[in-house]
């Protein structure tokens, strides 16, 4: 289900197609930046605007995109992060298969600002709707001259192409994502240097992701004052919230940042199952600390009030959780897909993200001590930022937070040797 927004075409309208996505004023903000503005007056109105990174990490768009090095150096590229693979985020998906065409001008504005010679989309490689769309929608824009040699009559040359997954994780990291692209191992790099400077083939490259890349064109036609109207001082502009778990109406809402977490769950996405009460919830997707009930009823769904209250926005996703959720499990599953999807390149990834799980099954299980859950933390806390990614960082995040948060439950499972919840008939 859909929100009123700028990102998603209304009701669950599809505007793949170039005709229709023009009929909706599509492709007038790159007509106005190739043809009007100078390339470094678009890089200066994405940086007024506040615009920062939808992919999880939040960084200012416009700021990355300054990094670029001004010694005019080719080729220049723009790498897309369409993976998509954080558990409970599902919101580019929605773009790719529903207005495709808005990442691809975003993109071609991107290529102007910064003198691109090429984009590589990397989409997930079960989005095979979304890669399809994509692929139609590239040759659209191609035989309307938006993509190819001399776009516009302004002497630029730009192609996008589109490179499919399968099935890694870790490639959603941005230069696990440039290895993978380069047809090697999908393996985060050591930095520096960083991909501005060394990327794609060595070259100069900018990584955005989807969404990021889809609220340009809205930025460059209505301006940045007008982007900073919406949302919060610091965290401007709407995102796709993708709300999964135990709601009455889970799916993608477009709303502002800034939005209180408590009308996502309770107004947007119809509140819990009747007689259900809120446990937990996972504000930005599996590897984002999780929140007590308590907490998730009075933040706000923007990176300053989640960082002051011990988790991150990350990608949106929001994991809800009712009272018919063990804690112990809900670790134990993220903690195995964490195991699974380390590359294994560093030490402390490799081995804590299986001591982790092995910790958690046995907790679980009701087979651990209690001084386990004490082994739980201080591996935690030896994996935290010790790796060349953040998928380390992850691991720790989503057992050592379950654990700290919900360690009566813990105990619990320590003192009965089983799950407290067994047996418990739960009526919906």
């Amino acid at each position: 289900m859909d929100t009123p927004g700028y990102l998603l075409p209304p009701d669950g309208e599809n505007w793949s197609k170039l005709a229709v996505y023009k009929q909706h004023g599509g492709y007038a903000a790159a007509e106005r930046a190739i043809r009007q503005m100078q390339p470094d007056d678009v890089v200066n109105e994405v940086k007024n605007s506040g615009l920062r990174g939808r992919g999880g990490a939040g960084f200012a768009t416009g700021v990355k995109w300054s990094f670029l090095p001004k010694d005019g150096r080719r080729p220049r590229y723009i790498a897309c992060n369409g993976d998509e693979s954080e558990p409970g985020t599902f919101k580019d998906r929605q773009i790719l298969e529903r207005n495709p065409h808005e990442l691809l001008e975003g993109l071609l504005i991107a290529g102007w600002a910064n003198t691109i010679d090429a984009a590589y989309i990397y989409v997930r490689g079960e989005y095979r709707t979304a890669y399809e769309n994509l692929q139609a929608s590239i040759a659209e824009a191609h035989a309307a001259g938006y993509l190819g040699k001399n776009i516009l009559g302004s002497g630029m040359n730009f192609e996008i192409y589109v490179h499919r997954g399968a099935g890694a994780y870790i490639c959603g990291e941005e230069t696990g994502l440039m290895e993978s692209l380069e047809g090697k191992k999908g393996q985060p790099r050591k930095r520096p240097p960083f991909p501005a400077v060394a990327g794609l083939w060595r070259q100069p490259t900018t990584v955005n992701n989807v969404e990021t890349m889809a609220h340009v064109p809205h930025i460059i036609r209505k301006g940045a004052d007008w982007f900073k109207t919406i949302g919060t001082e610091k965290s401007t502009g709407t995102t796709i919230f993708g709300v999964s778990g135990h709601v009455m109406r889970p799916g993608t809402y477009e709303l502002p940042l800034g939005t209180p977490l408590r009308d996502v769950i309770f107004r947007h996405a119809g509140g819990l199952r009747p007689g259900r009460t809120l446990k937990a919830v996972i504000p930005g997707g599996g590897s984002m600390p999780v929140l007590t009930a308590e907490t998730a009823m009075q933040v706000n769904m923007d990176h300053d009030s989640l960082q002051k209250n011990g988790s991150l926005l990350g990608t949106g996703a929001i994991m809800v959780m009712d009272d018919t959720t063990c804690t112990v499990r809900a670790a134990q599953v993220i903690a195995k897909f964490f195991r699974h999807e380390s590359c294994g390149q560093c030490t402390q990834c490799r081995e804590g993200t299986g001591w982790l799980h092995k910790l958690l099954m046995s907790v679980e299980r009701g087979t651990a001590e209690r001084r386990d859950l004490e082994t739980i933390d201080e591996v935690t806390r030896y994996m935290e930022g010790q790796t060349i990614c953040a998928l380390s960082d992850a691991a720790a995040w989503a057992a050592g937070y379950f654990l700290r948060r919900f360690r009566a439950e813990f105990e619990a499972h320590i003192e009965q040797k089983k799950c407290p919840l067994e047996g418990i008939s739960f009526e919906v």
